[in-house]
């Protein structure tokens, strides 16, 4: 709380780019520290080591995916965002395409991925942990991480996230790491760890006195391999590796909360140095996450590894298993008074990140893409206002969607997590990638493109959700031509048949000219030629802009405020006090500033050997655990 008001004091939150973008001041590791807590919320705790119970090692490859992706990320796109001077991912799209409905189409999907896959599933991790430690009831425990939570979100814009992300990172990996230790030396070492976890089984193993089939309770003889069977594994190698990391392109590099921190950055420098020191701390998710979750199967296999539907609904309440227990089941048993309580901080602190990050980000999806298409000559102060008026809604749609989460893929949150990206997110990292590299792709060929990936993934999701992903106890009725192919193999499929479509339509229709494309694909990047806008009228904001500049805006009296007026405002950003009107030339140099992207000869040599540095470590990490 105290760093979340520190930023929201010191930073300019009384405009758009202030509030949505921290004013394009922040250095590398604050961005790098705010990327991995975004990344890595309370879900991630509780999901990841809930897999790694319950499969092994190979869930680390779905996080060490982003390594390759981050340096995609500040290589290839940023550079691309900056100079075309964009502030959402939407807002690009409509930049490159022309047109509304793809823009609106992105926003609208953003924002439910938004509530289905991010806000409801860390509300519901977290809620876990709070019935674990506190005892507080579900919803009470939700209620309270929200009220603290959207204080600073609501007051503070991204400038206050990414600092508290920066300070709870710090706490996250402390705690996580005293667990580990803690957790190692409780199972006698990473030796015995290695022979323990092969033979935790629990002891309730008959349903009716009938007993289960082995493979239903007993470790998989690759939980120690990060590449599983490309047939029989729980997360195939080939899906994974190749399918996955095409969707991670969707969360990695076209995400509104990712791109938004790295669009606050300095220089592009800062960006890419704050992506290396996201993808370094990726690395520590094996050990730190899956490994702890593994160790709670060894120490506690009864509750974490139960298969029969009764004992499973009397240890955590839900029939379809208990391995989302693990991470907290292990800081409530294991930890002493004192270290538990900062580990119960870590997780609060885990949580509220990742919230903060998607609630600023999701408000501005609305407000700068929606809202403004309904109010086209809203001002400065409106929507601001309606921004924060907007986290409300959010909240409420993703506590009702808290119980579908409970039961997603056998009670998984990261298999959740994962199906869900590769059903939404394929064809959006499809276009999204065709959008950068090929300028002959056009309008009418990226949104049938859409329509058309949309449609394909609805169908599995919906199946899923109508017939349950199943259990070992109870396989699924879906058909199998929907279900019975792994959703990493699904990705790849949807995402190969998008981007066919996309580039048939493109090539069937007329190109769009070079004159509306410089600076908003890789051929025309470092172009100095003038672009026409394919919208000329953007957002409807430059003269509503204008209006506030000049003071002329009638929702905005002169006369003297009340005390309390004055203290709302100060708390929410909305200083009323007029700046001088810049000129011309000033808003043009301003302009050229936030788009800029030249970097220092020595600090790019340094982030570059630095991206080389980081794939090699990746590629040993890989090897040496595969």
């Amino acid at each position: 709380m105290a760093v979340g008001l520190w930023a929201m004091l010191k930073t300019n939150r009384g405009t758009v780019g202030g509030f949505f973008l921290a004013g394009r001041e922040m250095v590398w590791w604050p961005i790098g520290a705010s990327l991995f807590a975004s990344n890595i919320g309370s879900g991630s705790f509780v999901g990841l080591a809930g897999t790694g119970a319950a499969s092994g090692i190979a869930v680390t490859v779905l996080e060490t995916n982003g390594l390759p992706l981050l340096l995609v990320l500040g290589w290839l796109f940023v550079p691309i965002y900056i100079k075309a001077g964009v502030v959402t991912m939407p807002e690009y799209l409509m930049k490159r395409f022309g047109g509304k409905r793809i823009q609106i189409y992105f926003s609208v999907l953003s924002l439910f991925v938004n509530v289905i896959m991010r806000i409801s599933v860390d509300i519901f991790s977290g809620a876990i942990f709070i019935r674990l430690a506190l005892g507080l009831d579900l919803y009470l425990g939700i209620f309270i991480l929200l009220v603290i939570t959207g204080i600073f979100t609501i007051s503070g814009g991204l400038a206050s996230v990414i600092y508290t992300d920066a300070l709870q990172t710090v706490i996250m990996l402390v705690g996580s790491f005293i667990l580990t230790g803690y957790a190692f030396a409780e199972v006698g070492g990473y030796k015995a760890f290695t022979e323990k976890y092969m033979q935790a089984i629990p002891s309730v193993i008959t349903e009716n006195n009938v007993t289960l089939h082995p493979e239903c309770y007993t470790p998989k003889a690759d939980s120690f391999h990060l590449f599983q069977d490309p047939i029989t594994g729980e997360l195939p190698w080939p899906g994974i590796v190749i399918g996955m990391n095409l969707v991670s392109v969707w969360y990695w590099c076209t995400d509104q909360v990712i791109v938004q921190r790295c669009l606050s950055g300095k220089n592009l420098s800062h960006v890419k140095a704050g992506c290396i020191l996201c993808g370094y701390l990726k690395l520590l998710i094996l050990f730190v996450m899956v490994m702890p979750g593994m160790i709670s199967r060894i120490l506690y296999p009864d509750e974490i590894a139960c298969v029969v539907p009764s004992e499973c609904e009397k240890y955590c309440g839900i029939s379809v298993g208990c391995t989302n227990m693990a991470y907290p089941k292990l800081v409530i048993e294991l930890m002493p008074d004192g270290l538990r309580g900062l580990m119960l901080s870590a997780m609060l602190a885990s949580l509220m990140s990742s919230l903060t990050s998607i609630f600023n980000s999701s408000s501005t999806l609305f407000t700068i893409d929606i809202y403004t298409k309904i109010r086209k000559q809203a001002s400065e102060r409106e929507l601001l206002i309606v921004g924060r008026l907007f986290i409300l809604i959010m909240i409420a749609l993703s506590i009702a969607w808290v119980p579908i989460v409970q039961v997603g893929q056998s009670g998984e949150l990261v298999q959740y997590i994962e199906s869900i990206s590769s059903y939404l997110g394929s064809p959006i990292a499809a276009v999204f990638l065709l959008a950068i590299f090929c300028k002959r792709v056009n309008e009418q060929g990226a949104f049938w493109g859409l329509m058309f990936g949309l449609v394909i993934g609805l169908i599995r999701m919906i199946a899923e959700f109508a017939y349950g992903t199943g259990t070992c106890m109870f396989p699924t009725q879906c058909p199998k031509i929907i279900c019975g192919w792994h959703f990493s193999y699904f990705a790849i499929v949807l995402f190969t048949l998008t981007a066919l479509v996309v580039l048939g339509i493109s090539l069937m229709t007329k190109p769009i000219p070079d004159i509306h494309l410089h600076r908003l694909c890789w051929a025309l990047r470092n172009s100095e030629e003038e672009r026409i806008d394919l919208n000329p009228e953007q957002y409807g904001q430059e003269e509503a802009g204008d209006q506030v500049e000049g003071g002329d805006d009638p929702e905005i009296p002169e006369e003297s405020q009340g005390c309390f007026k004055r203290i709302w405002n100060a708390f929410c950003g909305l200083d009323t006090k007029k700046g001088p009107k810049l000129t011309k030339e000033e808003q043009a140099a301003m302009q050229k500033q936030l788009t800029d992207t030249s970097e220092k000869p020595f600090w790019r040599n340094v982030v570059n050997v630095n991206a080389i540095l980081i794939m090699t470590v990746g590629v040993f990490y890989h090897a040496y655990f595969a």
